[in-house]
């Protein structure tokens, strides 16, 4: 069995609320599950959000459109991932994040493949040459990331769910599917305004005549209007890593 775990949270730091911000009339999460629900791999597909009484509107959300939902601890979201799992007992574990509303069931489905073909216990699409910035995937052995579960320590290896698998080459088979083109330059996900904004249009020139427009039709649209790239191009990679480092070195400080 494959379970896909999307994670999300209203308590954004930059964006907040950005999960629940309307796209054409629906959550931009909806919009997001609606596109995964595409593939041909998942079995099961579950929204993990925190018992955070702000994350009650995910919650809602998800029971009034039939979409199974978890709730775990807010800042461990490797014991979310890891509590919900368990109800499952999946072979392999898919990992979403909830700020990549332009997500490509074709490329969840091939990096999945290529996680089953080459038997890793760990694979995503984010080694260049890689895909845009918000069609990550994430496929982990359920034996992974039970590993991960009972032996992880650091702040960040708790905060960013694959972490410790990814630091342990000796331990685990890790493997990277790459994109045919190196296209990480390319900003998709949603973290700052700029980035909802150009997501906004993305949708609005598309979905309309496609609902389910793949990464193929996006990247006509920007060769097209090349303007539309500059909406967000000043914006740097993510904060969250960095912050969850100096995290660590507090942690390994106190128990020193």
């Amino acid at each position: 069995m494959i379970l896909a775990i999307l994670q999300a949270r209203v308590s954004s730091s930059r964006l907040p609320g950005k999960v629940l911000k309307p796209i054409l009339g629906k959550a931009m999460l909806l919009h997001q599950i609606e596109r995964v629900q595409y593939s041909k791999m998942i079995d099961e597909l579950v929204v993990a959000t925190s018992t955070n009484i702000s994350d009650d509107a995910i919650e809602k959300m998800c029971q009034d459109n039939n979409i199974k939902v978890f709730r775990g601890d807010l800042s461990n979201v490797l014991d979310r991932f890891c509590q919900c799992a368990r109800q499952y007992n999946p072979k392999h574990v898919v990992r979403l994040t909830g700020d990549c509303p332009l997500a490509d069931w074709k490329a969840i489905d091939q990096t999945i493949q290529y996680h089953i073909k080459g038997k890793y216990d760990y694979v995503n699409n984010r080694s260049k040459p890689a895909f845009p910035d918000g069609l990550d995937v994430e496929v982990i052995a359920y034996s992974a990331l039970k590993s991960a579960c009972d032996n992880a320590v650091l702040p960040s290896e708790k905060e960013h769910v694959t972490l410790y698998v990814r630091h342990r080459k000796d331990k685990f088979k890790l493997g990277y599917f790459h994109s045919t083109k190196d296209l990480s330059h390319m900003r998709w996900t949603v973290d700052e305004p700029e980035d909802f904004i150009l997501v906004e249009k993305i949708y609005k020139n598309l979905y309309k005549n496609n609902p389910k427009f793949l990464m193929k039709d996006v990247l006509e649209l920007l060769n097209n209007q090349p303007e539309l790239l500059k909406i967000n191009s000043h914006i740097g990679a993510s904060e969250g890593m960095k912050k969850s480092l100096k995290e660590d070195e507090e942690f390994i400080k106190n128990e020193l």
